[in-house]
Parts: structure tokens; C-alpha cells; sequence
């Protein structure tokens, strides 16, 4: 949360082609390939004058450096579809960043879940890509022995102090002439984390708590607390040629002029390129994924088929009326309703985009116009076949306009509900809250529409203004209204008696008012999409922008009330104790695998 980063010295930002992240968790889109999950963050990523062909060949040698040759046409797989395993994806994830050759390759945990061969076979892949030239600094959990041996450098942190930086196969001798040797049949990962952990401590108070007996064979640390095997090592280490060696280093970097990283940012595909590779796989995404439109499009169709049997016909008598306006409030209020059940898709999707995002992959407004675009053609879908059928099923009117306003009035509905849900999803941490969330916003909508209390009779204060102006679905109503009744006659309720205009229906019954036409209505309802999509954006990017900064003010605060605890002691977060004025890791852009051990 605070102090500085250093990339040979030098204070600058991690950006595009400097440093890449792999995270513990496998965020990928489980409808594509292997081979098109790569070639795509290729083309978003590689220089746009780099041809075709270039793209392929690296794409080709990124699978065959990782091994994926066998699964690389199977799908990753989802909820619905069987696809590759756990260290297949893995690699995947870790071939995600290193196509673009970074020089600085983080990994947070990347043997996590993997079973012995499976992580072998990711750290000796890593251990390729640090001896090609390029820095690869990984946090592991519980590493084999035959996978530590792999490891080039070991970092062991504690409470935030330096316990040993160095080589990893001279981490055992230091343990040993410190006086903590490594049993000769433990693994000496098991031993160091022994050593350090405090959490043992924890488990042996909690047992002997309990009153249950414990059984450590042979251990010859049983009786010794972890703070003081800490305590002596860091003090060991302090004086050890290890830091020694690495101060001296950190000196000659810094000594060296002109000294930088070589940031590739400039080269990365244009914003054109970007727009068209995200919107195609956008669009793959949405029609391999049942759950995305497939199904509420089925949905839509049997629900068209139900209003318009319910409605079948329904002619211009006067209990017609009643029936036009249940009918028109319906398609423009319950059917943009099931736009919630695309929650779960919308998560994961930005789950896919925060992690896309992190490293530099594209921008946020090439995601929202990609996001729109993509999803158009499955919207216009739902809404053509949803007005057609029951349009002419009910029989509103025979001019082609009107159905051509009943279309995109309904195409602009649930364009701004996906909207909607969307803004929600960006805000909520999981589907559940989104549910819970967007069905009370849109039950808020329904009722301030017009179609359960007519508009002129909704309270003014706060209901009327500002709420049903900023509310879609009541300029959808009323343009629904409009367009079905103007024109239109009624028979009267006592026969014989005059016809009722659709316009004084309108008025007096429905409480609708005629000073603007119904475009006026669709073109409201639009710039409240366009107000929507304008707000999503906004959204992402202040969690891009500000949130870190308020992380940063409360891990300040945090520290400052830390310091003034009487148990508080300022210990060095630095790796090397004697760089007491640089909370921070200083990295050297040299070969390498470095492992930070968690603790």
C-alpha cells in the first residue's frame, strides 16, 4: 500500500511491456481455445505493423514453449463445458503474460493446486523463461523438494523483516551455521518455513489448550519458540556475506548512469485494433456461452408466444382498452426484467477485464465500446423477435412504422437495462449481491413507470421528480402508448354511443400527456442508455484511479495508530536491513528465478 518501487535504481511505474502479474487465480474465458485465448491477447497486445504471420509464429512458440500443444484446440471450459485441467491452465495463464517477453514476471503462487508433476512442470517452465534473460520473482506454497531445487534465488520474509536473500541452495548452510541445520530427511523448504512461521507456535499453544497430546518425532525445534529461532537468524543474516553481497549490489546499480528498463508501451496495437480484436472475441464469448443470451433468448420467444395468445387479437372494443395498455406495459416493463439473468456472465466477464486490465493489456473505453458492440446483434435478436410476435399476434396496428417504433423502443429497453447491470456489476463483489441489487432497482422502475399509478398521480417529492424522469421505462410507456393509441377509435362503453379517440383515452384514462411526440419518448430513453454506458466507464475508472489512493490513506492511517502502541517496534521492510530510508524492493533487471517465501 505504500513505499516506492525501483526498477534499477530508478522510481517509475510498472507500465505496458515493463512487468507482468500472474495471479493465484485462473481468471480466463472458458468458451475459447487455448490457441485462441493466446493469438487474441496477442493481437491486443503485439504491435499493430506486426503482421499476421509474425502474430502466429509467436502464438505457436508461446504453446510450444509451455507445452500445450495437446489441449490447444479444446475449449478452457465453464459451467457447461468440459475443458483442460488445473495445470494446463495454469500454463495458460502464465503463457498469457510471457508472449509479449516482459522483463519483470511476478507469479503469486503458481503451484498452487497442482499436483507433484504438474508443478514441476510449471517451475522448470519458469526456470526456462528466468535463464532466457528475463526476471521471474514467484511466491510458492509448500514446494516439493525435486521443485526447490529448481529455484535459482531464495528471499524468506517474516513479520516484514529479511530472515535470508541469496542463493537457494546455500539457504541449508546458512541455516546451518546459524544453528538451525536441516534434518537430513525433511525437505528444506518444510524446515525454513519451520523455522520462521510463528503460526506453529499458535498450533502447539492451541493443542496444548486442549489438553491433547502432541506427537512431533524428532523435531529438534519442538521446544524452542519460533520469535527466538527468528530473532537469531535475521540477527546472522544482518552480518552474513549474503547481505553483504546484496548491499554491494545494490550500490553498483545504483552507481551505474543511464541505467533504465525498457518500456515497450509505444508499440502496443492501436486503439482501432484493440476495439476490433475485443469486440470479435466479446462477440465468440456471448454465443459459445448458453447462459449469456441463448437462453433468455429462448425465454423471450416463449414468453412472446404466451402475451400473444393472452392477447390474441384483441381488437378495438372498450374493454380493448385496458387490454392495450396491459399489453403495452408488459412488453416495455416485465420483458426488459430478465435482463438480470445475465449476472452471472457480467461477472465474470469483468472478472476477465480486472485482470486484463491490470497488466496493460487495453484501456477501459475500448472495453465499454467492445462490451456495446459485442452485445448489440443478441439484443436486436431478443427485441426483433420478441415485437414481431407479438405485434402481429395482438394486431396493435397494420403501418409498418409502428412496428418499426414497437422494435426499437423495446431494443432500446433492454439495451439500457444490460446498461444498468452492467454499472451494478462493476459495483458488486458477486452475482448474488447483483440479483439482489438490480431486481430491486428495476422493481423501483416498474412502479414508478406510469403502468401501477398513473404518472399525473405519483407523488411529487422525490417519486415524480426527480425519479420517473430518470426512469426509462416511463418514457418507454408512454411512448408505447402513444404509438399504439394515436389514431386508433374505441367502441364506446353504451352502444350506438360516439367512438373514444385513442388521444383522449390517453389523457384521461391512462394519464398520458400529448405535448411531445413518442420519438421524443424513444430519445430519452436512449440518452439514458448512452447515460448508463457513460456512467460504467465512469465507474471503472475511479476504482482504477482513486481507490488505490484511499487504500493508501487508510494503510498510513493504520500505521500511524500502530506506532502508537506500546508494543509497536519498527522493524525493516526493506530486504536489506542496512537500506533502513527505502521501504521498498530495489530489482535488478539481470537473470534469474527468485522465490519470496510467504509468511
Amino acid at each position: 500500500m505504500t513505499g516506492n518501487v525501483l526498477l534499477n535504481g530508478k522510481k517509475r511505474r510498472l507500465d505496458y511491456g515493463g512487468g507482468a502479474y500472474v495471479t493465484q487465480e485462473n481468471t480466463l474465458l472458458g468458451t475459447l481455445t487455448v490457441r485462441e485465448t493466446l493469438t487474441y491477447s496477442a493481437h491486443l497486445r503485439l504491435p499493430s505493423s506486426m503482421a499476421k504471420a509474425e502474430i502466429d509464429d509467436i502464438v505457436e512458440g508461446t504453446i510450444m514453449e509451455m507445452g500445450l500443444q495437446e489441449c490447444s484446440d479444446r475449449l478452457i471450459g465453464n459451467w457447461h463445458l468440459r475443458g483442460i485441467s488445473g495445470g494446463e491452465k495454469k500454463r495458460l495463464s502464465i503463457a498469457l503474460e510471457t508472449l509479449i517477453r516482459p522483463q519483470l514476471l511476478f507469479l503469486d503462487e503458481p503451484t498452487s493446486g497442482l499436483d507433484s508433476a504438474a508443478a514441476f512442470f510449471v517451475i522448470q517452465t519458469l526456470r526456462n523463461i528466468a535463464h532466457d534473460g528475463r526476471t521471474v520473482i514467484s511466491s510458492v506454497h509448500q514446494p516439493s523438494s525435486e521443485v526447490f531445487t529448481l529455484f535459482d534465488d531464495l528471499f524468506l520474509l517474516s513479520a516484514g523483516e529479511a530472515v535470508y536473500f541469496g542463493e537457494a541452495k546455500m539457504a541449508v548452510e546458512f541455516f546451518a551455521e546459524a544453528g538451525f541445520p536441516c534434518p537430513s530427511r525433511r525437505n528444506p523448504s518444510d524446515h525454513f518455513l519451520r523455522c520462521i512461521n510463528s503460526d506453529f507456535d499458535l498450533v502447539t499453544a492451541t493443542l496444548m489448550g486442549s489438553h491433547r497430546e502432541i506427537q512431533i518425532p524428532s523435531d529438534p525445534l519442538a521446544n524452542l519458540p519460533t520469535a527466538a529461532i527468528k530473532a537469531s537468524l535475521v540477527k546472522k543474516y544482518i552480518s552474513s556475506n549474503h547481505a553483504v553481497k546484496a548491499r554491494a549490489r545494490i550500490q553498483q546499480i545504483l552507481a551505474i548512469k543511464g541505467l533504465v528498463i525498457n518500456i515497450r508501451g509505444e508499440n502496443q496495437a492501436n486503439w482501432w485494433k484493440q476495439l476490433s480484436t475485443l469486440t470479435k472475441r466479446s462477440f465468440i464469448n456471448m454465443w459459445r456461452d448458453l447462459g449469456y443470451y441463448w437462453v433468455r433468448i429462448i425465454v423471450y420467444i416463449l414468453l412472446s408466444i404466451c402475451v400473444g395468445t393472452m392477447f390474441l387479437d384483441v381488437g378495438k372494443g372498450y374493454t380493448a382498452i385496458l387490454a392495450h395498455g396491459a399489453c403495452g406495459g408488459f412488453l416495455s416493463g416485465f420483458m426488459t426484467f430478465m435482463s438480470v439473468g445475465g449476472f452471472p456472465s457480467f461477472i465474470e466477464e469483468l472478472k476477465v477485464f480486472y485482470k486484463e486490465r491490470l497488466n496493460g493489456y487495453y484501456g477501459v473505453a475500448v472495453y465499454t465500446m467492445s462490451n456495446f458492440l459485442s452485445s448489440f446483434p443478441y439484443l436486436t435478436v431478443m427485441s426483433f423477435g420478441t415485437s414481431s410476435i407479438t405485434y402481429y399476434m395482438v394486431k396493435f396496428r397494420s403501418e409498418f412504422s409502428n412496428f418499426l417504433y414497437v422494435f426499437m423502443a423495446l431494443l432500446s429497453s433492454i439495451a439500457t437495462v444490460e446498461s444498468c447491470m452492467m454499472t451494478i456489476a462493476s459495483l458488486v463483489p458477486n452475482y448474488l449481491m447483483g440479483f439482489v441489487i438490480g431486481s430491486g432497482y428495476i422493481g423501483i422502475l416498474m412502479m414508478t413507470s406510469g403502468f401501477f399509478r398513473l404518472l399525473p398521480d405519483i407523488p411529487k417529492v422525490f417519486w415524480r421528480y426527480p425519479i420517473s424522469y430518470i426512469n426509462f421505462g416511463a418514457w418507454g410507456l408512454q411512448g408505447a402508448y402513444k404509438n399504439d393509441m394515436i389514431g386508433l377509435e374505441f367502441d364506446p362503453l353504451v352502444p350506438g354511443g360516439p367512438k373514444l379517440k385513442g388521444e383522449e383515452v390517453l389523457t384521461t384514462v391512462l394519464g398520458i400527456s400529448l405535448d411531445h411526440s413518442k420519438w421524443w419518448d424513444l430519445a430519452a430513453v436512449v440518452l439514458i442508455l448512452i447515460a448508463f454506458r457513460l456512467l460504467f466507464f465512469a465507474i471503472l475508472k475511479f476504482k482504477e484511479r482513486i481507490l488505490p489512493v484511499f487504500r493508501k490513506l487508510c494503510a498510513k492511517r493504520t500505521l500511524k495508530q500502530l506506532k502508537k502502541r506500546p508494543s509497536f517496534t519498527k522493524t525493516s521492510y526493506s530486504p536489506f536491513p542496512s537500506i533502513r530510508n527505502q521501504p521498498a524492493y530495489s530489482l535488478s533487471s539481470q537473470e534469474g528465478l527468485s522465490s519470496p517465501v510467504p509468511y
